[in-house]
């Protein structure tokens, strides 16, 4: 059992959550129980999630994608209303890390990507308010784009979509988790990069084809698996609690 203020000072120092600007308001959004036995990491909020932490018997919920964000309507009401009636009720505390939990230079969703598909980190990538949110990353040895799918594979509820129209020995890759929308995909055409890796499907055929781009869209949702489970791992090493990664799959 850990104190609930214990493990949120913890989460706060390590995803430096304060000095991170983001449109999530990230770090504890909903506090309950003092004392904390078990946690579930997943990577979204919502109804479904906190039934599937009332089943499992947790105090504690750790989300990439938490309930509040900057603009939207906080007001305890509707949707609002139905979710955090489940963790009030069962006394269940929500902690969120959006950016924090992508941008991390070793825990993050992108350079855990990079790392299992087999890339070194190389160099920032991708500037938002005056920050960079993800890396680049390089390969060391004579990498194909299928190579690179097979390891994907072993994500969670992954959905790969791939535009095979760069090179065929890849040697340099992006990385977004989650959305970098468009933004992000003409970020990475103007680095060069021989490979984009993102979740969000965008309708770029052309543009990848034209400019000789390998692109492979992985599901928003399965990009972002892997920052909660490094943390489950992490929390329960650090403090004396069970903390587990759970996955709610949405299919996007």
């Amino acid at each position: 059992m850990e104190k609930l203020k214990n493990i949120v000072r913890f989460l706060d120092r390590l995803l430096d959550i304060k000095n991170i600007k983001d449109e999530s308001w990230n770090g504890l959004q909903w506090e309950g129980k003092q004392d904390v036995k078990k946690i579930m990491c997943t990577v979204d909020a919502g109804a479904s999630v906190f039934e599937k932490a009332v089943e499992e018997n947790a105090d504690l919920i750790i989300v990439h994608h938490g309930i509040y964000w900057k603009n939207t309507n906080p007001s305890f009401t509707g949707a609002n209303k139905k979710r955090m009636e489940l963790l009030c009720k069962n006394g269940i505390s929500l902690y969120a890390a959006h950016l924090p939990l992508d941008m991390h230079p070793e825990i993050g969703n992108n350079v855990l990507l990079l790392k299992l598909i087999g890339a070194r980190r190389s160099k920032p990538f991708f500037p938002y308010n005056g920050q960079s949110i993800s890396y680049c990353g390089i390969f060391t040895k004579k990498t194909r784009i299928e190579d690179i799918v097979n390891k994907l594979n072993d994500l969670p509820g992954i959905r790969c979509r791939v535009l095979p129209y760069g090179r065929q020995d890849i040697k340099t890759v992006a990385v977004i988790s989650g959305g970098g929308g468009y933004a992000g995909f003409n970020e990475a055409i103007k680095e060069e990069v021989d490979l984009y890796i993102s979740g969000d499907t965008l309708e770029v055929f052309h543009l990848a084809k034209d400019s000789g781009m390998n692109v492979i869209f992985g599901g928003h949702h399965a990009t972002e698996t892997l920052g909660v489970k490094e943390i489950a791992g992490i929390v329960e090493k650090k403090f004396n609690v069970v903390a587990r990664f759970i996955d709610v799959p949405t299919g996007l």
